[in-house]
């Protein structure tokens, strides 16, 4: 819809802060908006409700299956994070797939720069989107209102990260919930501070995992906790995962 409007092991290698690697997923900068439009249908047949968590990406090149995960964008705040299926064509374009190194659109833009943002701020295409209108915001996200609101706790339209999850090999899971949100929290206990949402069969990164308080979810029952990024941990209790997965780790629990 257009809106309107394995364990890794490295040898004396450090891996900096803030600093890719090879097999990281493409990241960066980008202005989300709420989507809204509830009641509606999304790109994927989804039809739209207030307590919906997914994305929107203007590139049908992004877009996952109905119910499905395998496009699944991590967005983030400073604070926080949310794990959501990109379920949706949108903002402002529709063949803008800015993630790729060879777009199909505007290749002249740098990969990461959302046509709709060089358009807004500098000018780029007369300052139109590709049917023509004046883009009156930089968007390059849109997220479902849950997502924004509870998920991000923002109030506004603002810049966010977003990793692109699907461009990097590596170990991974589905979210495995009644429907509800899985909590991501600072650490693997009940007692961290809630710090995310994973939607419903969003496919999460698992870089490592560590053992902490054992929990019982719609996946099992097991004292393992995933990390899905940096100070943020799952519990494995609510992830499914291919046979024979295994992951390193979280030695020292970073």
């Amino acid at each position: 819809m257009i809106k309107r409007g394995v364990m890794l092991v490295v040898a004396f290698v450090v891996a900096l802060p803030g600093v890719a690697r090879a097999d990281d997923p493409f990241e960066t900068r980008v202005y989300a908006t709420r989507e809204g439009l509830i009641g509606e249908v999304t790109a994927n047949g989804h039809r739209i409700a207030s307590e919906d968590l997914f994305a929107a990406l203007p590139s049908r090149l992004g877009l996952a299956g109905r119910d499905q995960g395998n496009r699944t964008v991590r967005v983030c705040t400073t604070a926080r994070c949310v794990f959501v299926p990109v379920w949706d064509v949108g903002p402002w374009n529709t063949k803008d797939d800015y993630w790729n190194a060879n777009r199909q659109m505007w290749r002249d833009l740098p990969r990461g720069k959302p046509a709709a943002e060089a358009a807004y701020v500098d000018g780029y295409n007369r300052g139109r989107d590709e049917f023509g209108r004046t883009v009156s915001n930089p968007a390059g996200i849109d997220l479902a209102d849950r997502a924004f609101r509870d998920g991000l706790l923002l109030r506004d339209n603002a810049w966010v990260r977003v990793a692109f999850l699907w461009t990097a090999p590596g170990p991974r899971g589905s979210v495995a919930t009644d429907g509800s949100p899985l909590l991501v929290r600072d650490k693997p206990s009940r007692a961290g501070a809630v710090v995310g949402f994973a939607a419903g069969a969003a496919q999460l990164p698992i870089s490592c995992q560590i053992r902490g308080e054992h929990i019982t979810g719609d996946a099992g029952a097991t004292d393992l906790w995933d990390r899905v990024a940096p100070g943020k941990y799952v519990s494995h209790a609510f992830v499914t995962t291919a046979a024979g997965f295994t992951a390193p780790s979280c030695t020292p629990a970073p």
